[in-house]
């Protein structure tokens, strides 16, 4: 079975605002396990659902997009970027209009964070099924008939929070 999680928040609970737009706005440290057999690539996606208030939300926003990770990688190191990834990875453009992870700022109240990895039968060509500056809806559909197994890991967070 497949599963995500991070040394620097647990499942369902506050996500420390060193990874957000009041902190330094790093991603957090990932790590998975269990990938199931015919592997060939990850994709990992970080939404907010309840953009952009929780009580009436109507939005899911993009926190980041990333695809075409190699299939023995198990791990993101904290403030993973461009040069950090495993040679072929790509980042997709996230709702804020970057090629970057984007760390949580809601407007208001506790927001969710979904984040989603999800084990491919394939590799993303990004030449032909994708922009190298895909959006979450490219990605999305890529993904569609060729997730194996997906885990998820859901942070929250509020401004203020420590």
């Amino acid at each position: 079975m497949l599963t995500l999680t991070s040394s620097a928040f647990h499942d369902h609970h506050a996500i420390p605002r060193h990874f957000t737009c009041e902190g330094e706005e790093v991603s957090p440290p990932l790590a998975w396990s269990g990938a199931p057999a015919g592997t060939k690539s990850f994709a990992l996606l970080v939404e907010d659902p309840d953009a952009p208030d929780p009580e009436a939300p109507q939005r899911t926003f993009g926190h980041w997009v990333l695809y075409n990770l190699p299939p023995d990688a198990t791990q993101l190191g904290e403030g993973a970027s461009t040069a950090s990834l495993p040679a072929g990875s790509v980042q997709g453009k996230n709702d804020f209009g970057q090629a970057r992870y984007g760390g949580p700022c809601p407007p208001i109240g506790r927001h969710r964070y979904f984040f989603e990895l999800h084990a491919l039968d394939r590799m993303l060509d990004a030449s032909k099924t994708l922009d190298r500056a895909a959006l979450k809806a490219a990605l999305k559909a890529a993904l569609e008939g060729h997730v194996l197994e997906k885990a998820e890991l859901i942070g929250t967070y509020q401004k203020g929070d420590p």
